[in-house]
């Protein structure tokens, strides 16, 4: 009988032991997400800065939610501070990944060296920052010195006597407001172009018909207005409505605009704008492509993910132009 009990607890005790070792995840399993549901957190400008936001929040909602799999979490703001106080925030409750679109490009090194070390995988989207390579996973982008760069062209290739340019520009330190920024700066800093004034509206349509309306005002002489989004470039337009200037095709001011909102388009097509480059709003798909690789155990094939775009001129642009690539209703 001892010796039959004996065995028993020997039998109890190889079982408890067995119990308290835990099992190693499979490979290409993320521990973080055993329970089938991916937690991100998504730090991103709000969607009420502009027709572009809108819709690149409309769709990370879209594909970032429970039936797909995911728990999201999402915190948005204009000032940078307050987007990094958030992604730290993100870590700290232990989110698999870290989505983010950048208020200003500098200031992420230490977030995202914390998240690294957390083993939290992040990733860029719409915009870049400037942060080593290796603390990102990917980033799904737009190139905004591009879209700099094919306004600017576009516009050297009107040929005008002169270029007397009002340039209103986005959020200061912005990928978007840099890149869009830098190329006309260049041509500033030539002679080719003369600025009449340059300031920030933020990308906001009100603030940015003040500052059209304080150049009126001033008498100075202008030709081009060179607006870093659709909604300054509307508020800029509305300035020189109330002031009776004739604006568009042929007429005294050249538009120029970014996003390619439905609306805008529409204006070019009414000759009422002169040009809009695109930006493409739609990065969710990609990223969750990726992240479903990463889950896999699979390894990602590129690192920076560049979106194709182009730019409308509204002597060429089509009603099928607007109903492909116009952003809205």
């Amino acid at each position: 009988m001892k010796k039959i009990l004996a065995l028993i607890m020997i039998a109890v005790l190889t079982l408890g032991l067995a119990a308290c070792v835990a099992t190693p995840p499979a490979s290409g399993q993320t521990t973080g997400t055993s329970s089938g549901v991916i937690k991100i957190g998504i730090v991103n400008n709000p969607p009420s800065e502009s027709g572009y936001r809108a819709a690149n929040v409309a769709d990370f909602e879209r594909v970032f939610n429970e039936a797909n799999g995911y728990k999201a979490s999402t915190f948005y703001s204009l000032k940078n501070d307050e987007q990094l106080n958030a992604a730290q925030q993100f870590i700290t409750d232990g989110v698999d990944y870290l989505l983010i679109s950048a208020a200003a490009t500098d200031g992420w090194t230490n977030v995202l060296e914390n998240a690294k070390n957390a083993g939290i995988k992040v990733f860029l989207f719409d915009r870049m920052m400037n942060v080593d390579e290796s603390l990102f996973e990917a980033a799904v982008v737009s190139d905004m010195a591009a879209q700099g760069r094919m306004a600017v062209q576009w516009l050297k290739e009107q040929e005008l006597p002169e270029y007397n340019v009002v340039h209103i520009q986005g959020a200061m330190g912005s990928d978007a407001q840099i890149g869009r920024t830098t190329p006309l700066d260049d041509e500033f800093a030539k002679g080719t172009m003369n600025c009449v004034i340059q300031q920030t509206a933020t990308w906001d349509e009100a603030t940015a018909k003040q500052i059209v309306e304080s150049v009126i005002n001033s008498g100075e002489k202008f030709n081009v207005v060179y607006a870093e989004n659709d909604g300054m470039a509307k508020g800029a337009v509305a300035a020189l409505d109330e002031a009776g200037i004739t604006h568009g095709v042929d007429k005294e001011v050249i538009i120029i605009g970014f996003d390619c909102n439905k609306w805008a388009l529409r204006e070019l097509l009414a000759g009422n704008w002169n040009l809009d480059v695109q930006c493409s709003p739609f990065q969710a798909d990609k990223i969750d492509e990726m992240i479903k690789d990463l889950e896999a155990g699979k390894t990602l094939p590129e690192k920076i993910v560049i979106n194709d775009e182009t730019y409308f001129d509204a002597r060429t642009i089509t009603q099928e132009d607007i109903d492909k690539y116009g952003l809205g209703d």
